[in-house]
C-alpha cells in the first residue's frame, strides 16, 4: 500500500484497486521439513528459553502456505506476517494440557503509514511426524539431566542455606524435585500424545473483526468435526477471497460461512468511521479514569506500552484508543502487537504506541525498558497505568468521567472496570466470551464438538448445569438454538451500540472544544507546491490567539496538544481541503458536527465557558428502551443506521460453489488443517460481475492509502482527487520514522533503522528550536518599546517541557545499561562522580569550573560585582540542594530549566559530551551521541536559544530558597565616603519581597538568602539621616541571583538627604534585567523589552530645566498616549504572559514620566537656585480646593466629590510615615489614581484650578482647553482596567 499517485513496487498500481473482503489467507505452523528451530530472537527475553522445559520454550514458525500467491495492491510481506500470526512462534502441547483456540487480530503498519489488517485463529493439531516427536523426547532427556544434577549437586561446607541462594532461582521454583518435574513437565514419547500449535489467518484491507473471525472459527469448525463439511475447503476460502466484495459505505453484506451466514455492515459517509472491536471490553479491563489518562498521554503523543498476556487484549485496547481520537489520527509508531524478536523496538526515540506479550510470570520491576522518563506503561491484565511525570489533566475530566460512567452503566457494565473476576462480568461480556469458544451464531449447536468444547471449558461447565438443572437441554432443544443465535445476534448489536455510544461521547468532547478551531487556521497566501517546500517554515494555527479564549483550567493540556504532530496534520488537512469535494471524511464529518454546534449555540467567542456540555448526538433507537437517555438530536443517527442494516440486508455475495478440482482432491483428515490446493487458489474468477466492469459505480474505491486516512470510509461514488498527494505528505511532514519495517533482523537493518531515528532526532531538534525562537523573538518584535518583560506562561512552559522530552529520547537512545529513569541525569551523575574523582586534592573546588579567562564578562559598572563562574558541576549542585525535586526525571528537567535561563545549555551538554571515554562506556556506537556530526549540528541548534530570556527555572520552582547579592554604586565624585547615615534596601520581584535588609556603610554590598522573588521588579532604598552628613548620590543598585545568574540594574542618579534635591530619604527604584555582552565597557545596557527606571530623565527636568531640549506639546501627547497604549495592552494579554505593570506605570516613559511632563509643560521658571516641583503646585491647590469646598464656591456635586477625593490622596500621601521626597509622591498619587480610575477627573479639576493660572506660562498645555480634554479622553480608557499596584509603591498609604 503505497501513497496515492505512488507506484508499489512491482508494478503499477492496479486500475480498480482492492475491492475484495479479503487480500489473502495464510496458514502458518510447523515446517516438518526443517524440524525443530528454538527461536533464540523470541526466547531472548530473560535468557529464558533454555532454562525452561522443552514444552514451554519458543520454536520457529513458518508460514506454510498463502492465497494467492500475491495481489499488485497489497504485496504479502512474509516476515511480518509470520512474527505477527504467531509472534511467540510455535506452542507444544501434550494432551492434559488446556488446547482451546485462541483468535487474535493484528495490524500491519507500513513505512508510509498505511495500514491492512490481519486476524488469525490459533489451535492445536496432532503432532504426526515421527523425528518431531523424537526430538521432542531427546530435548526432554537433556533437560530432565540437567535439573538431576542441579537438585543433586553435592553440599559444600556452606551452610544449606547459602547454597540454596546461590541456586539459579528459575529452576528451583520450577524443579522443587523430580517426581513433581516429570509429573508436569514431562513428555513420554509412549505415554503422551503430541501437539503443536498451527494459525489459520485472513488478511484484509479493513478492519471486519467479528466477520473475520466467525468465518475462520466456521472453518476451524470443518476440520475438527467429525462429519466433513458440505464442500471442500477449497471453496470456502475461495468464496471469501474472491467472490465477497467489501460492502459500501452505509451498506450491510451477507455472505456464506461453512456453517451459516455472516454479516458485516459499513457506516455511511456521515458516521463516525468504522470499529469493529469492543471498546467495553477496553473499559472494563482499565476502568474509565485509567482510559482517560491512557487517552490523554495518547493525545500528548508520549510513547505508550500496552503489556498483557492476551493479543487481543492489546490490540483491542490499542484500537479502541486510536479510535476514540476523532478527528485526529496517532502519527506515530504503531505496533499494538510487538513480537517478542523485536524487543530493540523499544529503544526507538520516537513516540510510539506498543504492545508487549508477558508471559505472566514476570511483573513489571523484570522488564528492562530502555526508556521511561516519557513513559506511559499499562499492564491490561492487573488493571494498572503508571504515566509519565507533569501529566496535564484533560480538560473537564470529572464530568467526562461521569458521562462515560453513565453510558457504561446503562450497558451493564462497571465505570471501575473488573480487573479478574471472570464470572461476575455482567451479560454482556459472558455472551462474548462464550462466543470465543462456540459458534452459536451459525446455528450449528448440536454438534459433537461443540458439546465437547462446552464441556472443556469450566466456565461453560457451570452454565451447562445450571442450564440442566432449569430443565433446558442444550444439545437437543432447536428453539434453544434459535434463540441462542438470535441472543447472539443481540450481542453483536449491542456491542455496536455501545461503542457508537462511547465514542460519540469522545467525539463530542472534541467538537465542543474546537468548536471555532477553523477562525483560527492560518489559509496560506502561496499555491500549494509552494506552499509544501516551505511548509517546515509555516505557522498553520494561530495558537496564541486560540488559546487567549480558551478557560484557565484547559490551558496546560490545550498548550501542549496544539504541539503535537496530530493537530498538526489535522490542521495541513484542513488547509488542503478547502471545498467539501475535496474533505477528507474525518475531516467531513467531523465539520459538520461543528457546524451543528455552531448553529445549536450561537456562541461569541467572549462567552466562551468551562461550561460542560453534554453529548446530544446518540439518538435512541426506537426498540431499545432500556436505555436512560434522555438526548437530544444526532448528526448521524448512527444507532439506527446499524440497526437497520443489520435487519434489512442490502447485498449478498455469491454463495460457495465446487469448484473445478481432480477427483480425490479436498478430502482431508479430520482434525488436521491441510495445505489447500494452490492451483484452484492461486487466482479468482476470470468472469465475475463485480470484478468484469473495471470499477463500477457501487464499488468503486480511492487508492488505498486514500482510504487507509478515513478508514476507507467513501462516498460510494467519489472519484480519485487530487489533494490526495497532497495530504498524505502533509500526513508525512514532520513524521520522522513512521514505522520500523517488520523484517528480518540483519545487523544492516537494525544500524539502518537507527540511523533513521538519528536523522529524524536532529530534523525534531532543529524544529524544536526553531518553534521556541519564532514563539519568543515573534513576541519580543512585537512588543519592542510596550514595557513588557517577555513571555511566560502557558506556552513557554508548553515548549520547554517537549524540549526536556526530546533530550530524554536523545540521551536514552543506544543506552549500554540503563539506569534510573532519567538517562540525561544518570549520564550528569557519571560525570559528576568522574570529575570529582579526579578534583585535585588540594581543596581548590571542583573541576569542571571555567577559570576566569573564560568568566563572562558583564558591562554596566559590573565591576563592582565579579561575575560567577560558570560549572556545570555547581549547576547540578544546586538542583540537588533543592528538597522539592525527588525524582531523577524532574531533576533533569529542572537542570535543562536552568541552563537555558543561564544561557549555557548547549555550553553544558558540549563539555558533558566532550568527555569521549564515558560517552564510550555508556553507549553503543550507534547511539545519536556517538554520531559525531550530527551531535555537532545539535549542540548548535541549542546554541540559538542563547539569543532570547527565558525564565523557565525562576518561573516555575517559586518555592525554592534562593541567594541573592546586592551591590549599591554610590558616586565617586561627590564625597561617598564622608557618608555618615545607615543605609538599606528592600527588593521586590512579581513572587514576593524581602522587607527592610540593612547594608554595612563600608562595604554597600550585602549577600542574603530568601524564597524565590521571581523576576525582580523595584528596589526601595533609603537611609535613617543619622549622623553629621546624611545625604547620599546613589548612581544605581545591582542586585544578582546566584543561582540563576540574572543581574538586575536599578538606576537612581539622585540624591537621598534633607535639604537636597527633592529631599528624599528613600526611593523606589525600577529594574532591568542585564544582559551579559562581551566588552567590558560602561555603556548601558539596554534589552529591547525591559525599560529603565524613571530617575534620569526627571533628574534633568527637576535639577537643571534648562540642560534638557523641552519637548513640545504633540511630544508629550504622543508620550501619554505610548504610556496608555502600553497599559491597554498589556490587559489584552492571557494573564500567564503579561510582564511587570510596575514598569508601565513608574518606568522610563511610563505614564507617571508622560504626566510629569504634561505637568512640567510651561511651569514658571522659578528663581535662581531654588527648585520648585511638581508636588509644590498640587499641595497649593490642595489647599485652594480645601478653603474652595468651605466657601461653597461650587454647588455642583461631581465637582465636590472630585475635591474631596483628591484632597483625601493628597493627605494621606502626606501623612504617610515613609520618607519620600516630592517626586516620590507625585509618583505615588499618580499610581493611585490610576488604580481608582481617577486622573482624569484630576486633570480636569487642576485644568480649572486658578492657582494652575499663577504658576504656569498662557502657551503651558494645561491651560490649552482641546488638549486638556483629548488627554482626559484618554486617561478614560483606563477606566476598563482593573490595576493592582505592587506593594512597594503603595506602601504606608492606608487607602
Amino acid at each position: 500500500i503505497r501513497k496515492a499517485g505512488a507506484t508499489p513496487p512491482g508494478g503499477s498500481r492496479p486500475s480498480s484497486g482492492s475491492c475484495r473482503f479479503a487480500d489473502y489467507f495464510v496458514i502458518c505452523g510447523l515446517d516438518t521439513d526443517s524440524g525443530l528451530e528454538p527461536d533464540e530472537l523470541s526466547g531472548k527475553r530473560a535468557s529464558e528459553n533454555f532454562e525452561q522445559s522443552p514444552l514451554r520454550r519458543t520454536f520457529k514458525s513458518k508460514v506454510l502456505a498463502h492465497y494467492p500467491d500475491n495481489v499488485e495492491w497489497n504485496p504479502f510481506d512474509q516476515d511480518a506476517v509470520g512474527m505477527l500470526c504467531m509472534p511467540k512462534g510455535l506452542a507444544f502441547r501434550t494432551q492434559v494440557d488446556n488446547r482451546e483456540p485462541q483468535f487474535h487480530s493484528y495490524i500491519i503498519t507500513r513505512e508510509d503509514g498505511s495500514r491492512t489488517y490481519g486476524f488469525a485463529l490459533t489451535f492445536f493439531e496432532e503432532v504426526t511426524s515421527k523425528q518431531i516427536c523424537s526430538a521432542m523426547q531427546t530435548l526432554y532427556h537433556m533437560h530432565n539431566a540437567e535439573q538431576y544434577d542441579i537438585l543433586h549437586t553435592p553440599m559444600s561446607p556452606k551452610s544449606p542455606k547459602r547454597l540454596e541462594e546461590q541456586r539459579p532461582r528459575p529452576i528451583l521454583q520450577a524443579a522443587p524435585a523430580i517426581s513433581r518435574l516429570q509429573r508436569f513437565n514431562s513428555y513420554d514419547i509412549s505415554r503422551d500424545t503430541l501437539f503443536v500449535s498451527k494459525c489459520i489467518c485472513l488478511i484484509t484491507p479493513m478492519a471486519f473483526a467479528q466477520a473475520c473471525r466467525k468465518v475462520l472459527e466456521q472453518l476451524y469448525q470443518a476440520v475438527s468435526s467429525p462429519q466433513p463439511p458440505p464442500l471442500p475447503l477449497e471453496s470456502y476460502v475461495f468464496n471469501i477471497l474472491y467472490e465477497v466484495p467489501l460492502p459500501p459505505s452505509g451498506r450491510s453484506l451477507k455472505f456464506s460461512g461453512v456453517y451459516g451466514p455472516v454479516v458485516c455492515q459499513r457506516p455511511s459517509t456521515c458516521e463516525l468511521p468504522l470499529f469493529d472491536f469492543a471498546i467495553g471490553e477496553m473499559f472494563e479491563l482499565l476502568g474509565v479514569e485509567n482510559v482517560l489518562q491512557l487517552f490523554t498521554c495518547a493525545l500528548l503523543e508520549m510513547q505508550i506500552l500496552l503489556y498483557s498476556q492476551h493479543y487481543q487484549r492489546l490490540m483491542s485496547v490499542a484500537e479502541s484508543i486510536t479510535a476514540l481520537m476523532f478527528p485526529f489520527q496517532w502519527q506515530h509508531v504503531y505496533v499494538p502487537i510487538l513480537p517478542a524478536s523485536l524487543l530493540h523496538f523499544l529503544d526507538a526515540p520516537v513516540p510510539y504506541l506498543m504492545g508487549l506479550h508477558s508471559n505472566g510470570q514476570d511483573d513489571r520491576t523484570k522488564l528492562e525498558l530502555p526508556q521511561e522518563a516519557n513513559l506511559c506503561f499499562v499492564d491490561i491484565d492487573n488493571h494498572f497505568i503508571e504515566l509519565p511525570e507533569e501529566l496535564p489533566q484533560f480538560p473537564n475530566k470529572l464530568e467526562f468521567i461521569q458521562e462515560i460512567s453513565e453510558v457504561l452503566m446503562s450497558f451493564g457494565i462497571s465505570p471501575e472496570g473488573r480487573p479478574h473476576s471472570s464470572d461476575s462480568q455482567p451479560q454482556y461480556r459472558s455472551f462474548r466470551s462464550v462466543d470465543m469458544v462456540t459458534d452459536k451464531r451459525n446455528g450449528n449447536l448440536a454438534s459433537p464438538l461443540n458439546s465437547y468444547l462446552l464441556r472443556e471449558n469450566e466456565t461453560i461447565a457451570r452454565l451447562q448445569a445450571l442450564v440442566k438443572r432449569t430443565g433446558v437441554s442444550l444439545e437437543k432443544d432447536a428453539s434453544g438454538i434459535r434463540d441462542a443465535r438470535a441472543q447472539c445476534d443481540e450481542e453483536e448489536l449491542k456491542m455496536h451500540q455501545l461503542n457508537i455510544h462511547v465514542r460519540e461521547v469522545f467525539a463530542n468532547r472534541f467538537t465542543q472544544m474546537f468548536a471555532d478551531y477553523e477562525v483560527f487556521v492560518i489559509q496560506p497566501s502561496q499555491d500549494k507546491e509552494s506552499w509544501f517546500t516551505n511548509r517546515d517554515q509555516m505557522q498553520n494555527f494561530d495558537k496564541a490567539s486560540f488559546l487567549s479564549d480558551q478557560p484557565e483550567p484547559y490551558l496546560p493540556f490545550l498548550s501542549r496538544f496544539l504541539e503535537t504532530q496530530m493537530f498538526a496534520s489535522f490542521i495541513d488537512i484542513k488547509i488542503l481541503c478547502h471545498d467539501d469535494e475535496e474533505k477528507e471524511h474525518t475531516l467531513r464529518v467531523f465539520d459538520s458536527r461543528v457546524d451543528k454546534i455552531r448553529m445549536l449555540n450561537v456562541r461569541t467567542p467572549t462567552l466562551r465557558t468551562s461550561m460542560y456540555q453534554k453529548c446530544t448526538n446518540i439518538e435512541e433507537a426506537g426498540n431499545l428502551s432500556y436505555l436512560q437517555f434522555e438526548k437530544a438530536d444526532c448528526i448521524g443517527p448512527d444507532n439506527d443506521s446499524i440497526e437497520m442494516r443489520v435487519h434489512k440486508i442490502d447485498h449478498t455475495a455469491l454463495h460457495p460453489h465446487l469448484l473445478d478440482m481432480k477427483i480425490g482432491q479436498g478430502r482431508y483428515e479430520q482434525g488436521f488443517f491441510p495445505r489447500l490446493q494452490s492451483d484452484v487458489l492461486s487466482t479468482g474468477p476470470t468472469s465475475n460481475k463485480w470484478t468484469k466492469r473495471s470499477a463500477p459505480a457501487q464499488w468503486r474505491r480511492r487508492d488505498r492509502q486514500k482510504q487507509h486516512a478515513e478508514h476507507l470510509y467513501l462516498d460510494n461514488d467519489q472519484r480519485e482527487v487530487t489533494p490526495g498527494k497532497y495530504i498524505q505528505e502533509a500526513r508525512n511532514l514532520g513524521t520522522t520514522i513512521r514505522q520500523p519495517k517488520l523484517s528480518n533482523l540483519s545487523p544492516s537493518v537494525i544500524a539502518q533503522t537507527n540511523w533513521k531515528f538519528v536523522e529524524g532526532l536532529l530534523k525534531e531538534c532543529r524544529n524544536k528550536t526553531k518553534r521556541m525562537l519564532v514563539e519568543k523573538m515573534g513576541r519580543e518584535a512585537v512588543e519592542l518599546g510596550h514595557g513588557e518583560v517577555s513571555i511566560t506562561g502557558v506556552e513557554e512552559n508548553t515548549l520547554i517541557a517537549s524540549l526536556c522530552d526530546l533530550l530524554e529520547r536523545i540521551w536514552s537512545h543506544g543506552l549500554q545499561v540503563k539506569q534510573g529513569k532519567s538517562a540525561l541525569w544518570s549520564h550528569l551523575l557519571h560525570y559528576q562522580e568522574s570529575k570529582e574523582k579526579s578534583a585535585t586534592p588540594g581543596g581548590l573546588g571542583p573541576s569542571g569550573l571555567i577559570h576566569d579567562t573564560e568568566r563572562r564578562k558583564s558591562d554596566g559598572g559590573v565591576s563592582a560585582m565579579p561575575p560567577l563562574k560558570i560549572s556545570l558541576i555547581q549547576d547540578m549542585r544546586h538542583i540537588q540542594n533543592m528538597g522539592e525535586i525527588k525524582t531523577d526525571v524532574g531533576k533533569a528537567r529542572a537542570w535543562v530549566r536552568l541552563s537555558m535561563e543561564k544561557k549555557l545549555l548547549s555550553r553544558h551538554l558540549k563539555q558533558l559530551l566532550s568527555e569521549h571515554e564515558l560517552s564510550k562506556k555508556l553507549y553503543k556506537r550507534y547511539a545519536f551521541l556517538r554520531c559525531d556530526d550530527e551531535k555537532e549540528q545539535f549542540l548548535y541548534h541549542l546554541l540559538s536559544f542563547n539569543a532570547v530570556d527565558y525564565f523557565c527555572f525562576t518561573n516555575v520552582f517559586t518555592t525554592i530558597m534562593i541567594p541573592y547579592h546586592v551591590v549599591v554604586v554610590s558616586s565617586k565624585k561627590l564625597s561617598g565616603s564622608m557618608f555618615t547615615a545607615n543605609p538599606w534596601v528592600c527588593v521586590s520581584g512579581e513572587l514576593a519581597e524581602t522587607g527592610v535588609l540593612q547594608i554595612p556603610r563600608n562595604t554597600l554590598e550585602i549577600t542574603f538568602e530568601c524564597q524565590n522573588l521571581g523576576k525582580l521588579t523595584t528596589v526601595q532604598m533609603g537611609h535613617d539621616n543619622s549622623g553629621l552628613y546624611a545625604k547620599w548620590l546613589v548612581e544605581w543598585v545591582l542586585v544578582r541571583n546566584e543561582i540563576t545568574g540574572h543581574t538586575y540594574k536599578f538606576p537612581c542618579g539622585r540624591w537621598l538627604g534633607k535639604g537636597v534635591d527633592d529631599g528624599s530619604l528613600e526611593r523606589i527604584l525600577v529594574g532591568e534585567l542585564m544582559t551579559p555582552s562581551t566588552e567590558n565597557d560602561d555603556r548601558l545596557c539596554r534589552t529591547p523589552p525591559m525599560q529603565q527606571s524613571p530617575g534620569m530623565m526627571r533628574r534633568f527636568v527637576t535639577i537643571s530645566p534648562n540642560s534638557k531640549p523641552k519637548l513640545n506639546t504633540g511630544q508629550i501627547q504622543e508620550g501619554v498616549g505610548e504610556a496608555i497604549n502600553g497599559i491597554v495592552k498589556h490587559f489584552h494579554k492571557p494573564e500567564k504572559e503579561r510582564g511587570s505593570l510596575t514598569l508601565l506605570l513608574c518606568g522610563e516613559y511610563g505614564l507617571v514620566w508622560a504626566l510629569e511632563q504634561v505637568f512640567q509643560h510651561g511651569f514658571k521658571s522659578p528663581r535662581l537656585f531654588k527648585n520648585i516641583f511638581i508636588w509644590d503646585f498640587l499641595e497649593k491647590s490642595q489647599v485652594y480646593f480645601e478653603s474652595a469646598e468651605q466657601r461653597e464656591v461650587n454647588p455642583d456635586e461631581n465637582w465636590q466629590s472630585r475635591v474631596r477625593h483628591f484632597c483625601r490622596f493628597m493627605r494621606a500621601i502626606n501623612s504617610t510615615p515613609r520618607n519620600i521626597g516630592k517626586d516620590g509622591k507625585f509618583q505615588m498619587l499618580v499610581c493611585l489614581g490610576a488604580r481608582d480610575h481617577l486622573l482624569h477627573h484630576w486633570i480636569a479639576l487642576l485644568a480649572d484650578c486658578p492657582i494652575t493660572a499663577q504658576m504656569y506660562e498662557d502657551t503651558a498645555l494645561i491651560k490649552d482647553r482641546t488638549l486638556v480634554n483629548s488627554l482626559i479622553r484618554v486617561l478614560q480608557t483606563l477606566q476598563e482596567f482593573n490595576i493592582t499596584l505592587e506593594a512597594s509603591l503603595i506602601k504606608g498609604v492606608g487607602i
